[in-house]
């Protein structure tokens, strides 16, 4: 958020409630008014025009109270519509983030794999197969494959029940694993609830 956005935020914020303190006190006087024109009885049956333009005047002042309701009104659903759009920007920017760390924890662990095998996880039935150039829907099955393939590697979880039996590279957090009602892990999603993506598809064509 830029200093120009938060400083009309503020005016915004700083005039709603600046509107809504004057309804209050205008709505406040007008009511003591007209308790004050009950209690004075025959008064006001001796000056009818006196008593007109008190009613002219309280009419006018009704209508600018209405008239300041309605742009305060207004006013409000444009600062909630501002506070959603930065909540939402927000807990994009995180998820993001946080897809960023994870990616180079896994990169890491792929690099300690390799150390070990002297090859990246590869398999031919999934990771070779996945052409994300061709395929970029990351909800079908082959990045599904491709992302258990990398889980089953990294994590040395080959029972998918999350009770790693090998060598483990990379420790892998709930949130970060898609599974069945049983708990049989299924993939490695993202924080947007997407598979990862992974591919070895340009190693198996000779390209990398």
């Amino acid at each position: 958020m830029t200093n120009d956005e938060g400083m009309t935020k503020h005016s915004v914020i700083r005039y709603t409630v600046t509107s809504l303190h004057r309804i209050y006190r205008s709505t406040l006087q007008h009511f003591l008014g007209r308790r004050s024109l009950g209690e004075g009885g025959n008064a006001s049956t001796a000056c009818p025009e006196r008593q007109s333009n008190g009613l002219q005047r309280g009419q006018a002042k009704d209508a600018f109270t209405l008239i300041e309701l309605i742009v305060v009104v207004g006013l409000i659903l444009i600062l909630a519509g501002l506070v959603l759009s930065t909540a939402g920007y927000a807990r994009k920017k995180g998820a993001r983030s946080r897809a960023e760390t994870e990616i180079a924890a896994m990169s890491a662990a792929c690099e300690s794999y390799k150390a070990d095998y002297a090859i990246y996880p590869r398999d031919a039935n999934s990771t070779d197969l996945l052409d994300p150039t061709t395929n970029g829907n990351s909800s079908s099955p082959s990045y599904n494959l491709a992302s258990l393939w990398l889980y089953e590697q990294l994590s040395g979880d080959l029972n998918l029940n999350q009770q790693p039996t090998g060598k483990s590279y990379f420790a892998s957090k709930p949130q970060m694993l898609s599974t069945d009602t049983n708990g049989t892990v299924l993939a490695i999603k993202d924080p947007f609830g997407n598979s990862y993506g992974y591919s070895t598809r340009m190693a198996s064509t000779g390209s990398g």
